[in-house]
């Protein structure tokens, strides 16, 4: 693949998924620095031309594992290189409940890739810390591990906060725990993020924790218990939250079009998709031994479950760009609104400079596309104006 420098001009040819219209974009030094409308009859020849997308909750993609066992710089940087295919310009990679040292390791090994590489710093916008400081309870703590479950601890936060060169951006945490409100005050006042997430918390926790500066509920509507009270509880709590926005998983197996329907309707704007993909993102259909799900297939739909029972879904491995495509085929989105809550939105939501889109002045993320609304292949990222990766299929 021939990469291209950021001291050339470049241009592309192609319509705005925001509004259609077919242009050409120039970039240089890894900013857009002119769109010119092309005549409307190249419409339907022309690629699409999408900001990059941004997954604020990304554990790993196409057999590489943020929370690898061994955790190193190398699996690092073939995350990110595997998520330039899938279209993604920025992520935080997303570590899990784990042992002090295991966290440690692989928010060591985030910063050493940072580090090394200031693109891949620049894709790796920071590190989404999705626990410990969790549900112990089954079912609201998903898959994480129930033994390393903990109740908030600044001490040790701070530890890890240095382990990752202060990286850390989002914290999902259960506002059940005693000392939650202490600890969410602690990192709003550290300019930290905080997520209400795999959570039994009463809707008083709730509200304390959103008054404390939560302002984000992580893949609302999972990491609950499958049982739960007609109301309250915890999803209407977060829903009528207009302080906090909702992160979805929008593959179409981890919630219902109805439910995605209604949280897409309630949070409006403050909605935006996220992947929470794990390592076998991406990979061929088949069975998999790993570490957390034990033994597990993916399927030719898309889904990942354990082996010993399909019904049961062990992770997400959908894309961004096949949740955009799912919720414009569902008829949920357009595909504009779709793309915004995998790229803008998000962006928006972390106060990242992308979050502008694809205007003249912005970074030169840029994400080019084939199919029609519903089916979404990627063909070209552009990641700081630099071709990251490129599908055979646009050299034709």
């Amino acid at each position: 693949m021939a990469i291209q420098t950021t001291h050339d001009p470049h241009e592309l040819t192609g319509r705005l998924v925001t509004t259609g219209e077919a242009v050409r974009l120039t970039f240089t030094d890894g900013y857009i620095t002119g769109i010119a409308p092309l005549p409307a009859n190249l419409d339907a020849s022309l690629p699409w031309l999408g900001a990059g997308l941004v997954d604020l909750q990304v554990n790993g993609y196409a057999g590489w594992d943020f929370n690898a066992p061994a955790p190193t710089a190398d699996i690092v940087r073939g995350a990110v290189q595997a998520l330039w295919r899938a279209g993604i310009t920025t992520c935080l990679s997303t570590i899990i409940t784990n042992t002090d040292a295991a966290i440690t390791a692989s928010l060591r090994a985030i910063a050493d890739a940072r580090r090394a590489d200031p693109r891949i710093a620049r894709t790796i916008a920071g590190v989404h810390l999705e626990g410990p400081f969790i549900s112990p309870e089954d079912g609201a703590r998903g898959a994480h591990n129930r033994a390393a479950v903990c109740p908030p601890d600044w001490v040790r936060f701070m530890h890890w906060q240095e382990a990752a060169d202060g990286a850390i951006r989002l914290v999902t945490l259960s506002p059940e725990w005693s000392g939650a409100v202490s600890f969410i005050t602690r990192c709003v006042a550290a300019h930290i993020t905080v997520a209400i997430g795999h959570t039994v918390a009463t809707p008083d926790q709730i509200s304390a924790a959103v008054a404390a500066g939560a302002r984000l509920s992580t893949h609302l509507g999972n990491g609950a218990s499958p049982l739960l009270p007609r109301h309250p509880n915890i999803l209407w709590e977060q829903l009528a939250h207009d302080e906090l926005w909702a992160s979805v998983i929008g593959d179409g197996f981890h919630l219902p079009d109805s439910v995605l329907k209604v949280i897409v309707r309630v949070k409006g704007d403050h909605a935006f998709l996220v992947s929470d993909t794990v390592a076998l993102a991406g990979m061929p259909i088949g069975e998999y031994d790993t570490p957390v799900g034990g033994h597990v297939a993916v399927t030719p739909e898309g889904r990942l479950v354990l082996a010993s029972d399909t019904r049961l879904l062990a992770g997400s491995i959908c894309p961004l760009h096949r949740a955009v495509a799912h919720l414009v085929r569902s008829g949920l989105t357009d595909a504009s609104t779709a793309w915004a809550m995998a790229s803008t939105r998000p962006a928006r939501f972390l106060g990242l400079p992308v979050h502008v889109g694809l205007i003249v002045g912005a970074p030169a993320d840029i994400v080019v596309w084939t199919g029609n609304d519903a089916e979404v292949t990627i063909t070209q990222t552009f990641k700081d104006g630099v071709l990251v990766s490129e599908h055979p299929a646009a050299r034709a």
